[in-house]
């Protein structure tokens, strides 16, 4: 039998993220780069997300990302863009809910733009106002059955 002589094994590598809670300097989009909202995740390292610019690109996450860094949809984040592909870009860096906040209050988003919590909140302004959300049947209808 070979003997091990890793450092061990994937739980070593799962908690490594804990240097990610100190703050970070916040990182505007520079020419060649664009923000994005993630719409869905399709797997493989790739996701497709609505560019502040209007248009819809399918998106690569970089390997130094790749499961490290968690994306979800509707989750703000920077994006490269191609010059040779204008309907594909590179995932640079995923905002924390925080930053995404300064950066709409900043005005570099658009004030349309619904972060996470928005989309949380505004289901459940809507649930309070809609009324009854079941139906209710008479007895007469079970017995006719």
């Amino acid at each position: 039998m070979p003997k091990n002589k890793g450092k061990g094994g994937k739980n070593r590598k799962r908690g490594k993220n804990e240097a990610d809670d100190e703050k970070r300097e916040l990182v505007f989009k520079e020419d060649g780069q664009e923000y994005a909202q993630v719409l869905r995740m399709l797997g493989n390292g790739r996701c497709e997300a609505m560019c502040i610019d209007g248009t819809k690109r399918l998106c690569h996450i970089r390997g130094k990302m790749h499961k490290k860094v968690w994306i979800a949809a509707g989750d703000i984040i920077l994006v490269g863009l191609r010059d040779y592909q204008d309907d594909k870009a590179d995932v640079i860096l995923k905002y924390m809910p925080d930053e995404a906040r300064l950066l709409k209050a900043y005005g570099e988003l658009p004030e349309n733009t619904r972060l996470n919590e928005g989309i949380a909140g505004g289901m459940d302004e809507e649930d309070d106002g809609g009324g009854d959300d079941y139906i209710e049947f008479e007895d007469e209808d079970i017995d006719k059955i």
